[in-house]
């Protein structure tokens, strides 16, 4: 029996991988290899499931518009920007999309056109190079599966083989996302986003989604797990509720420090989304960029001139370069010093009114814009000395 041999293999369907496998021409035949099950059940990518408005743009430039069933409750139009080093709270403006991004990347594999062979619940085991292109094995229904394919797309994100197997020297920071979800208790859904060096060097989020509440944060791979149970502790103490864990999800998560992180493949590869390094160092956040990069792979290979790996990278240089730009912002998010200085400075933050004076049910346990507020959100000195003597 002859092994199958396609055109374009692409290993991965989140944003980056489905819309690549949308936008291919009928010419080329093409096999997509997903670890997403058709169901709710199985792997599902840890994520706050919010399109910024950046993602907003590029759906935008499709002409597609989100389906209602993945849209979730509430819709939050700030986020709440929590220094647990520097005690101090800011609410910024953001037009972020709430939603369910399982359903989403699942929406997304829905508009796949048929002609595409999709393999879902299925893991890429490894790939090779050989003499016409390249063999994928891969793992489905209890057994191994081998193809072959002129082109390989790794679109599978942080762990990615691909990158791993072709690119073993162009190693990125790593990080655990790790991210649980509880009952909705706190009677006002907030959306916050959490600095606290003691235990992370990078962010933390909060969302509230259809009367459940989720927590999760990128931690250093040394101990992890208690890095986060340690920094949940400190968000008790300020009001946050947590309650009993419905679950919890984890997986690798990367961060850009310099150009060289953005790998874009040669010679046959190819590398879009977070495969590729094409994330946000500031805010993780990576959708925009998987549409977009996807977006330039499929005009340089429909258009089917020059070389394909040459032309792709020249086609995402002004994506590389803006991505680039946030490496130099991050000191003014992640240097405790430089952040305090931002945030006490109030620009572009928000005045709050109603929030002042709500409560979390009595006046001992307040939320988090209340406590903070008591305790020195402003960095006033009687109210620092508060906080500290607490």
């Amino acid at each position: 029996m002859m092994t199958p041999m396609y055109d374009v293999a692409i290993i991965g369907l989140g944003p980056a991988g489905s819309t690549l496998a949308r936008l291919l021409e009928t010419r080329y035949r093409v096999i997509a290899i997903d670890k997403k099950s058709a169901g709710e059940n199985g792997f599902q990518k840890p994520c706050g499931g919010l399109i910024s408005g950046d993602a907003q743009k590029a759906l935008a430039s499709f002409d597609l518009t989100l389906p209602k069933d993945i849209l979730v409750d509430p819709q939050i139009f700030a986020v709440k920007t929590i220094d647990l080093k520097s005690r101090l709270i800011r609410h910024y403006q953001r037009c972020y999309i709430n939603l369910d991004r399982h359903r989403f990347d699942r929406w997304l594999e829905s508009i796949i056109p048929d002609r595409v062979e999709v393999h879902q619940n299925s893991s890429c085991i490894s790939v090779e190079r050989t003499e016409k292109g390249f063999s994928v094995s891969y793992a489905e229904g209890g057994k191994t599966q081998t193809v072959f394919a002129r082109y390989l797309v790794g679109a599978d994100g942080a762990n990615s083989v691909v990158r791993r197997t072709f690119y073993p020297a162009r190693k990125i920071r790593h990080y655990l996302s790790i991210q649980q979800w509880f009952p909705e208790t706190h009677p006002n859904p907030f959306y916050s986003c959490i600095f606290d060096p003691e235990t992370s060097d990078c962010c933390s989020w909060s969302i509230s989604k259809n009367r459940q509440f989720i927590f999760g944060g990128a931690f250093p791979l040394d101990h992890p797990r208690e890095r986060f149970e340690r920094q949940k502790k400190k968000l008790e103490q300020i009001g946050f509720r947590f309650g009993k864990v419905v679950k919890t999800e984890a997986c690798l998560v990367l961060r850009p420090s310099s150009f060289r992180d953005f790998c874009c493949g040669r010679d046959g590869v190819f590398l879009i989304g977070e495969a590729a390094g094409l994330i946000s160092p500031s805010s993780l956040e990576g959708i925009s960029s998987a549409i977009n990069s996807a977006k330039e792979l499929s005009r340089v290979m429909n258009r089917g001139i020059g070389d394909f790996n040459q032309r792709y990278r020249a086609k995402t240089r002004s994506l590389r370069f803006k991505l680039f730009l946030k490496i130099l912002k991050c000191p003014f998010m992640y240097q405790p010093f430089l952040r305090k200085l931002v945030m006490k400075s109030g620009i572009q933050s928000i005045k709050m009114t109603a929030s002042e004076t709500e409560y979390f049910g009595n006046t001992e346990s307040i939320c988090p814009s209340v406590r903070l507020a008591r305790l020195g959100i402003n960095g006033e000195r009687d109210g620092m000395k508060g906080f500290r003597n607490k």
